[in-house]
């Protein structure tokens, strides 16, 4: 999945580069498994907006993937390789032996015509999902649950993995691509490897407009604007904040600690923010 850049026939052009899409083997994506999806724009169920600087962007069509990978025993072959405008990975199409099809997300180094399957069982190899508890230790592994069950929560972008490190009692010990090291029960599924798309984080958009595409609105900073519009506005021409960073609405910003979860929180073995 190469990178490729353009000849720099116009400013937005100069530093513009994409994937080149060579691993793509169709355009079509399989109807029963996509249904339309509604914009949000950073809005929650109420209709006020709770994520700054979204909206707009090109129409998307959801494509349903399956993050549980609970179709054990049955082996299934990759049929195609296809875009999703929905996350940075590619997704393939599995034909199960039974008839059935469902997407899931490419590892890296799968490509069609492979076999894979899901199971306690099965070998512990790219593409295959096994429970932790089945999974040799120091395997690269991505869609990883935190609830058995629940389908993959974690590890699911472009180039992410995680490491199997260790197995303690009910839990096994995965570091994940932050550097946090977390207690994961071992009867999640995972699945063996790395999400494809490697080059992804390599790409440059190159211009304001492909951002506009994504659905990604202006963001404008904070010590350009007036005192009444933001806490760093304001001074004399370049100004520094003057204070330590705060958001619009006099918050702390940039590395205060809001994370208050409990339930989860105590399953954290290494925290990414220690030294």
């Amino acid at each position: 999945m190469p990178i490729r850049g353009y000849k720099p026939t116009s400013p937005g052009r100069r530093f513009m580069t994409r994937s080149t899409f060579e691993e793509i083997t169709t355009d079509k994506p399989h109807k029963p498994l996509v249904e339309s999806k509604k914009r949000g724009s950073g809005r929650n169920s109420q209709g006020r907006m709770t994520v700054r600087h979204r909206g707009g962007g090109a129409k998307r069509n959801y494509r349903r993937i399956d993050f549980r990978r609970d179709k054990w025993d049955v082996p299934a072959v990759l049929a195609t390789i296809e875009y999703d405008p929905n996350r940075s990975a590619r997704i393939g199409l599995l034909h199960y032996a039974d008839g059935e099809k469902r997407y899931i997300l490419v590892p890296a180094g799968l490509q069609v015509g492979d076999r894979v399957v899901a199971g306690a069982k099965a070998e512990a190899r790219v593409g295959n999902a096994l429970p932790l508890r089945a999974i040799p230790l120091g395997t690269q592994i991505h869609n990883i649950e935190l609830v058995p069950g629940k389908g993959g929560q974690i590890v699911r972008s472009a180039g992410a993995s995680a490491q199997l490190m260790a197995k303690e009692g009910q839990y096994a010990l995965v570091r994940l691509p932050s550097g946090e090291v977390r207690r994961v029960d071992m009867r999640c599924m995972a699945t063996v490897g790395q999400v494809g798309n490697v080059d992804h984080e390599n790409q440059s958009l190159g211009k304001a407009g492909r951002a506009r595409h994504m659905g990604k609105r202006p963001e404008v900073r904070g010590v350009v604007m007036n005192p009444r519009d933001h806490p760093h506005g304001g001074g004399e021409g370049k100004s520094p904040t003057g204070m330590p960073p705060k958001t619009p609405w006099g918050q702390p910003a940039m590395g205060h600690r809001t994370r208050r979860n409990k339930n989860s929180g105590r399953l954290i073995a290494t925290s990414r923010h220690r030294k």
